[in-house]
């Protein structure tokens, strides 16, 4: 005989998985279509033909493996907002091969699309910034 709780922990169960039905992972595509509708961004593959390399001006801003599994994303950020990104979310540590301080892998999966968009816009911003008078005024104008 079930019981009353055993009912509910069923139920419980059959709403999670309808809830997660509905949830759509980012695709690499979705993050290259983000990145390029930004101003003076182009995509290049300098190291290798799997590694994909956005850059604003000539500097990077975001790397992303493209046969790798599951989607990660290198991405920079302010190094206060990296400690407190890599305590919050397991999805966020130092970036391999990088500067640690100063960039982050993401894995994309089960992250929220916002922070996503988030970290995207911040370190495209921080690169951004960093360029020089006249290579920000070229991309404003383009």
């Amino acid at each position: 005989m079930i019981s009353f709780l055993n009912l509910l922990h069923l139920k419980l169960i059959s709403m999670i998985i309808n809830h997660l039905s509905f949830i759509k992972f980012m695709d690499a595509n979705e993050i290259l279509d983000y990145c390029l509708a930004k101003k003076g961004v182009t995509e290049t593959f300098p190291f290798d033909n799997e590694t994909l390399v956005m850059k604003v001006g000539t500097k990077m801003f975001l790397l992303m493996g493209l046969e790798r599994q599951p989607l990660g994303i290198n991405v920079k950020t302010d190094p206060e907002w990296s400690a407190e990104l890599r305590e919050q979310h397991p999805q966020i540590t130092g970036a391999f091969h990088m500067n640690k301080t100063h960039w982050n892998s993401v894995l994309v999966d089960g992250l929220k699309r916002d922070l996503i968009f988030k970290l995207i816009d911040h370190s495209y911003e921080l690169v951004f910034n960093s360029l020089t008078k006249k290579a920000k005024e070229e991309i404003v104008n383009s």
